[in-house]
């Protein structure tokens, strides 16, 4: 990490900030900095923050006390559901550390979390982002044939900026938030609508599970895995699916073992919440698309 006098508290040592010595026995009132972030300029509120963590060696700095999300249950699943990639995302924003005395690299609700962007990025205070960890097997390329699961860790909210970084509080943890996760703009899902009708599956167009989040395996209801069908084989949000287990005998069935729709779809993988399971539904398995008759 450059070493120069931004007001973090990563660049204090050892208790100084800007040519200023602070004793360990002074203390600033939680008052005095939210004055400060109310009349004063960011820069106050980093200095600030600075301040407060320098008289607190040994504990992490915390930002203010994390507040519900009164999301749905819906909208909360689908914003922490996985999602699949097929090449390496193109973002330069990452997770860098927080405000701490120690080298930390987890983080949740409440913790002030350190990010490589700033004003000269066009970054600013309240914007909100998707935090994502890019999760491969075994250090596999990732490609169509061998495609990553994105996980989405939860999403984060700029609390100060300053020119070339700034901090953000975790609004909602899907998982732990580490550093070199990932930044992406924030957009509440939409929960799809899905259709009462029931139409015969496809027999010529099986796709297969892949895997979810963590590179799980196996799933019950509620659950969320990839599979390798997308736009490209008639696959669209709130498509239904019905999923399919081949027991490997000679002259026999494919075993209907549950069903599931389709909650984000791209051109060649679909992510797919589970609505119903007979069985434990594991990587392998075969998906068939539910496919809507064109109505005369």
């Amino acid at each position: 990490m450059t070493l120069r006098g931004t007001p973090f508290v990563d660049n204090c040592r050892p208790l100084r900030c800007r040519g200023r010595e602070i004793s360990v026995g002074s203390r600033l009132s939680l008052a005095f900095l939210q004055h400060l972030r109310t009349t004063s300029s960011t820069a106050g509120v980093l200095i600030a923050v600075g301040l407060l963590a320098a008289t607190t060696p040994a504990r992490a700095q915390r930002g203010p006390a994390p507040t519900p999300t009164n999301l749905s249950p819906d909208v909360l699943s689908l914003a922490c559901s996985p999602s699949a990639a097929i090449e390496p995302p193109q973002t330069a924003l990452r997770v860098t550390g927080g405000q701490d005395s120690f080298e930390r690299r987890i983080y949740g609700p409440g913790d002030l979390v350190t990010i490589n962007a700033g004003r000269k990025n066009a970054i600013e205070v309240g914007q909100e982002y998707y935090v994502r960890r890019l999760q491969v097997d075994r250090l596999a390329p990732v490609t169509r044939d061998t495609p990553a699961t994105i996980r989405t860790s939860g999403w984060i909210k700029v609390y100060a900026v300053d020119d070339e970084w700034s901090l953000v509080t975790v609004t909602h943890a899907c998982d732990t938030i580490e550093v070199d996760d990932y930044l992406e703009p924030f957009k509440l899902p939409v929960v799809p609508t899905v259709s009462q009708d029931r139409p015969k599956p496809e027999r010529d167009n099986y796709g297969k599970v892949i895997v979810g989040s963590d590179r799980r395996r196996a799933f019950g209801k509620g659950d969320y895995f990839v599979i390798n069908r997308g736009t490209d084989h008639g696959i669209e949000v709130g498509s239904k699916l019905v999923l399919y287990r081949d027991k490997k005998m000679d002259q026999n069935f494919l075993y209907a073992i549950g069903e599931g729709i389709a909650t984000e779809v791209k051109e060649n993988v679909a992510t797919v919440m589970v609505t119903q399971s007979l069985s434990a539904i594991e990587s392998g398995d075969y998906v068939a698309l539910r496919r809507e008759t064109e109505k005369k």
